[in-house]
């Protein structure tokens, strides 16, 4: 049996039970709020019943750990070169949300051979059991590791701020994104969220700006999810090493996460989105590997 063929009995075997909904967070550069965006919506999916995991997949960072306060006691590289079990690489923060660290500084995670990209997939699709929801937490910028879990995705949050600099820099990545050989306009959903900003209607003019030039140059279709205003609850909260919408559930911005969420999880906004569960996802990055 080639590797093709392997991969597609892979997804058909993953495709008999409920496929998890995987959503991207993403942002043009770093320093936007894109990991507290993660951490927060997953707070307020639990809050809401779904079973949540969060997949940081930022190799050289580990920002998800370090808000939640918790020291995962293996990573990703375990799973890939030590053998473990995919329950076994699974770190447990608040609010019961786990989280699989992609371990710091892990060199040549994006010039993995097939082999190890095939091994992954078949634990990664054992997340569908365990999760509703599965959130991504990419590295910042246009790299070609962000990228392929870009085209991977079928919904795609990017995290902005009223800084010039940021919207250009989201302008990049969507461009990027949108001249990427394998992205599909058609399957992809892409959401924006202004963060930091200091009233709704700034958070909407930020988007226009940005939808203006999208439009126009690009020609993809992207949507407002909704503002995060700028709130020192939430920097106290990052201080202290946990997600705002836990420790102060009725500051301004965890009612801007709650609200967001609550627009992701309407199905009649939603309709369009198509769960492809792990095995779906991880396997748009192995067929980026097929000269390796």
């Amino acid at each position: 049996m080639d590797q093709a063929s392997g991969l597609r009995n892979i997804i058909k075997a993953s495709q008999t039970r409920p496929l998890a909904r995987v959503i991207t967070v993403t942002s043009g550069k770093g320093g936007v709020g894109k990991s507290n965006t993660a951490i927060n919506l997953a707070v307020q999916f639990k809050k809401m019943g779904q079973r949540v995991i969060i997949l940081d997949a930022d190799f050289g960072l580990a920002n998800i750990e370090i808000m939640f306060g918790a020291v995962p006691k293996h990573n990703l590289f375990d799973l890939i070169y030590k053998g473990m079990k995919m329950e076994d690489i699974i770190t447990w923060g608040p609010s019961e949300i786990g989280f699989i660290s992609g371990g710091s500084g892990i060199a040549g995670m994006s010039n993995l051979s097939r082999e190890y990209l095939t091994y992954i997939i078949q634990n990664l699709a054992q997340l569908d059991a365990m999760a509703d929801i599965i959130i991504v937490d990419t590295g910042a910028g246009i790299s070609d590791a962000v990228l392929e879990f870009l085209v991977a995705s079928g919904e795609i949050l990017v995290v902005t701020t009223p800084e010039p600099t940021s919207i250009t820099d989201s302008y990049s990545l969507l461009k990027a994104l949108s001249h990427h050989e394998r992205f599909s306009a058609e399957n992809t959903n892409i959401k924006v969220i202004a963060n930091r900003v200091t009233s709704e209607n700034e958070g909407k003019i930020l988007f226009n700006k940005l939808n203006t030039v999208v439009s126009r140059y690009l020609k993809i279709p992207i949507c407002y999810l909704g503002s995060v205003p700028q709130d020192d609850a939430l920097q106290k909260a990052v201080m202290q090493q946990m997600p705002v919408s836990i420790q102060t559930p009725k500051s301004k911005s965890a009612c801007a996460y709650e609200t967001i969420a609550n627009i992701l999880m309407n199905r009649e906004i939603n309709k369009n989105n198509k769960n492809r569960g792990m095995a779906a996802f991880f396997s748009h990055i192995v067929a980026a590997k097929k000269s390796v």
